[in-house]
């Protein structure tokens, strides 16, 4: 909350003694500006005076404007900036309330020129405000960053808001050592946190718990590490163990391990923070976890909630309503596959850009910090490297000022980090890029184009890259989905006219068609892209691909090793056509290949849901939707299977319809009576293994089940009484009690097909 004026006032009265008569506010010149503060401010505003150097603006003798530091304990975390004639006093309350000053300055500046038309009063809406980094081998960028890299991402933290820098121990669950590393992890770590210590910011530490706590070998082992590594930090001020991802400790033991590490942490740092998450467990798991919350152990500082956690943030709230603060976990870094996904993204960018790509999602963090935020004491962004520069910024912005548009934020980031204010649009017009199909999305080339146009600053860092690479990338994946639509269109219209070609022209038509080449502009494009993928790797060590860069795996964000992949059902297409020129007589070949062309049988009458592919799922009841539901916990979630159209899988099979945890996949339909009717299921998806049942109209149809093969094809007849009243509803139920992502549940595609002498559903049917 501001303070009051006079209050305000009376901090400002010693600079303002030196700043003479006030003069008429006006957009001051910081040319030729000098900085002036006391010991506690004197490291933010000496990181003012280094960025605005790097703007070319330097003191000049005469000092023709003093920005003015002083230290008011009353302001806490806020700051005061108030002009008088020659003066700008800045009135912050800690030492690194002076960073938060710098970003605000350095956000306002357009060239020289400062807008600031009155005194301005600005203080934190949430006490916890921070990012994870993590120096680690699946780290898409951070792993391969030297100590002053890492010092310089604090910096610009502490410039967007954020008091708290979490720092992943060397020990997680991934390799011991990054290949790419400049100097070991722990030198790295350690120097982050001293870089964080320095501006005043504090100093966190992410320790996955992944010994068995059941022996006493291990509890002590965990003790010896866990104060070894204390001892080396500089400053700690609070430390998180999540109860799972990574770990797979009951909650009974989790506890009495921590009850343990608490000793050395606090003989080390008396009033660091211990908190705890519940991620990974099941429901009874978490009914454990709740138990032991509820006991109140004097070393639990709070719980945090992230990904792979069953039970929502609503549900921590009402469980943990005066017995501990909550903070917030929230995954910026990943699409799908997530705690925030993307609920109908796509296919065609979900398989190129994949998990953890460029971004930028405005809506989509409003919604879920709106929807999240409430009730907590804030978060520590759970990230994987500068991919989701944009979310994170964002989400700092609004747990200071919940009210900020995506309009001022994005303006001060680009004033912060780019210096041309026209980005300011960017944020949202990316996000819009991967709204529907886009073969059909004219605004990702308007998006191209505005990219295109931007004239970044001299002393613009590798951000600029980043957002130019997303565009260029989603034009690409445009231009090659809008062709590989064509050549499947142009295959399949060759198969269906079979008994009018002939088999043999039928089947060379359909190769022809699947084998046209890419055009010159479509490689110009994959071009630039390859051209700033390189740019990314030089200016911020972002590892776009495994072969060149180093990318642990091509789903930590190296996208650029599959911008180029077969967007067709070209693989899955030429050993069918093969078989079915292999049949005996011209008649059998041709039905063959005229069913080839119809994969949604409707020679049948068949009603058929791609329940992938936005667009092509009718009867799919969608549920709330992204901004009202943030996970997907009462939606529908469209998702990609852990393989390419190059493997033989068609994209139908590929791609899938899921829900999370208890929430039902469901299908709606209503039907012309006096008919019987068959359900046939490709039951595909990653490769889960969650027991499914099927329900009609509430009663259940098929029993629950393991999938018995990924792909599997089921086949089952629908009881005739369940459809005499025209309405059918579909349920695809998993196994309740679910821990971890909650995901599983998935099925590819549906076909409710009138039973004929062709159609006998008698469970013989091998797929289409």
């Amino acid at each position: 909350m501001p303070l009051p004026a006079r209050v305000v006032r009376a901090l400002l009265v010693p600079a303002l003694a030196l700043a003479g008569p006030a003069a008429a506010l006006a957009a001051p010149d910081l040319a030729g500006a000098c900085i002036q503060s006391d010991a506690p401010a004197r490291a933010g505003a000496d990181l003012l005076a280094r960025r605005l150097h790097e703007r070319g603006i330097d003191p000049a003798p005469a000092c023709p404007l003093t920005l003015q530091f002083i230290t008011r304990p009353a302001l806490g975390e806020g700051f005061v900036l108030e002009q008088h004639g020659r003066t700008i006093a800045i009135a912050v309350g800690q030492p690194r309330s002076a960073a938060y000053a710098a970003g605000w300055v350095l956000g306002h500046l357009r060239g020289t020129r400062l807008t600031l038309t009155g005194p301005v009063h600005s203080a934190p809406a949430m006490a916890v405000r921070g990012d994870q980094i993590g120096i680690r081998a699946k780290n898409n960028s951070f792993d391969a960053w030297t100590p002053a890299m890492l010092a310089r991402q604090v910096e610009d933290l502490a410039l967007m808001g954020a008091n708290r820098v979490q720092l992943v121990a060397p020990v997680s669950d991934d390799a011991a050592a990054s290949p790419l590393a400049p100097v070991p992890a722990r030198t790295a770590i350690l120097a982050t946190a001293r870089a964080a210590h320095a501006l005043g910011l504090q100093v966190a530490l992410y320790y996955p718990l992944l010994r068995d706590y059941t022996r006493p070998g291990d509890v002590a082992a965990e003790q010896a590490d866990f104060a070894a590594l204390l001892a080396d930090f500089p400053a700690l001020d609070a430390v998180y163990f999540p109860g799972g991802d990574p770990g797979h400790t009951a909650p009974a033991p989790l506890f009495a391990v921590l009850g343990q590490l608490a000793a050395p942490l606090h003989a080390r740092f008396p009033a660091a923070e211990m908190l705890v998450s519940s991620q990974g467990f099941d429901a009874a798991g978490f009914d454990a976890f709740v138990a032991q919350v509820r006991q109140r152990p004097t070393w639990l500082s709070g719980v945090f909630v992230g990904p792979q956690t069953r039970s929502p943030i609503a549900a921590h709230r009402a469980l943990f309503a005066g017995v501990v603060p909550l903070e917030l976990y929230p995954d910026t870094a990943h699409a799908m596959h997530a705690q925030l996904p993307l609920q109908r993204w796509h296919p065609a960018f979900a398989l190129t850009e994949g998990r953890e790509p460029v971004n930028p999602r405005p809506r989509a963090m409003a919604a879920a910090f709106a929807d999240q935020a409430p009730g907590t004491r804030g978060f520590i962004a759970y990230s994987e490297g500068v991919n989701d520069d944009w979310n994170l910024a964002q989400w700092l912005a609004l747990a200071w000022n919940p009210h900020a548009s995506t309009r001022a934020i994005a303006l001060a980031h680009a004033r912060r980090f780019i210096g041309d204010d026209r980005f300011a649009t960017l944020p949202q017009a990316l996000e819009q890029n991967w709204r529907g199909d886009p073969a059909r999305n004219p605004g990702i080339a308007a998006t191209l184009g505005a990219t295109r146009a931007l004239h970044p600053a001299p002393w613009a860092d590798w951000r600029i890259d980043l957002y130019r690479y997303r565009a260029v990338y989603d034009a690409l994946v445009a231009r090659r989905w809008a062709a590989a639509q064509a050549a499947d269109r142009a295959a399949r219209a060759a198969l269906a006219r079979a008994a009018i070609t002939g088999s043999a022209q039928a089947v060379a038509r359909a190769r022809a068609a699947l084998d046209r080449p890419e055009p010159r502009a479509t490689l110009a494009l994959y071009h630039q892209l390859e051209a700033l993928a390189a740019r990314l790797w030089d200016k911020a060590r972002m590892q776009l691909s495994v072969p060149r860069y180093g990318a642990s795996n091509w789903e930590r964000g190296a996208n650029l090793d599959r911008a180029m992949a077969d967007l067709t059902d070209r693989a899955a297409l030429l050993p069918r056509l093969a078989s079915a020129m292999a049949a005996p007589g011209e008649a059998a070949r041709q039905t063959a290949l005229i069913a080839l062309a119809d994969r949604a049988d409707r020679r049948h009458g068949a009603l058929y849901d791609d329940l992938g592919m936005p667009g092509a799922q009718p009867h799919l009841l969608r549920g709330w939707g992204e901004l009202a539901d943030p996970q997907g916990r009462h939606s529908s979630i469209v998702g990609v299977a852990d393989h390419l159209p190059a493997d033989g899988w068609p994209l139908a099979t590929l791609t899938y319809a899921e829900t999370l945890y208890e929430n039902p996949l469901r299908l709606a339909y209503r039907l012309p009576r006096g008919r019987a009717w068959c359900l046939r299921l490709t039951w595909a998806g990653e490769d889960y293994w969650r027991t499914m049942a099927v329900y009609a109209n509430g009663q259940m149809i098929l029993p629950p089940r393991q999938r018995p093969s990924n792909p599997a094809f089921v086949e089952v007849a629908i009881p005739p009484v369940l459809t005499a009243q025209g309405r059918l509803a579909l349920a695809f139920a998993g196994q309740a009690g679910a821990g971890g992502g909650g995901r599983g549940q998935q099925m590819a595609e549906t076909w409710l097909i009138p039973r004929s002498a062709q159609i006998r559903c008698d469970g013989q049917w091998t797929g289409p």
